[in-house]
């Protein structure tokens, strides 16, 4: 068998995989600026909005940073993967950017 991966044929966001006769290319992990194959543990850089831990690229809780990233009145924060959201809170809707009572 002829390591067709030694030739790096994938493209950036994917791993080669080595098959017998052939190979396959894969989607690396959506916490990964490439990898060297699959999963958070083989990312090659950690992509924005995660930060490596214990060898893995793990989500940044931006709605736990110190410093407040949703700083408009009666809004909170949902922590999404690799980002976050800020919503009108509770009995708050969005009127033209603001969130006033319902």
């Amino acid at each position: 068998d002829l390591d067709e991966c030694a030739a790096s044929p994938c493209k950036d966001h994917q791993y080669c995989l080595n098959t017998d006769g052939s190979f396959s290319c894969k989607a690396c992990d959506a916490s990964c600026v490439g990898c060297t194959g699959e999963g958070s543990e083989k990312c090659k850089t950690c992509a924005s909005g995660y930060m490596k831990e214990e060898e893995k690229c793990t989500d940044i809780d931006e709605c736990n940073l110190p410093e407040k990233v949703c700083t408009k009145e009666n809004q909170d924060c949902v922590n999404t993967s690799g980002s976050y959201k800020c919503v009108c809170s509770e009995g708050f809707e969005d009127k033209d950017g603001t969130c006033v009572q319902t």
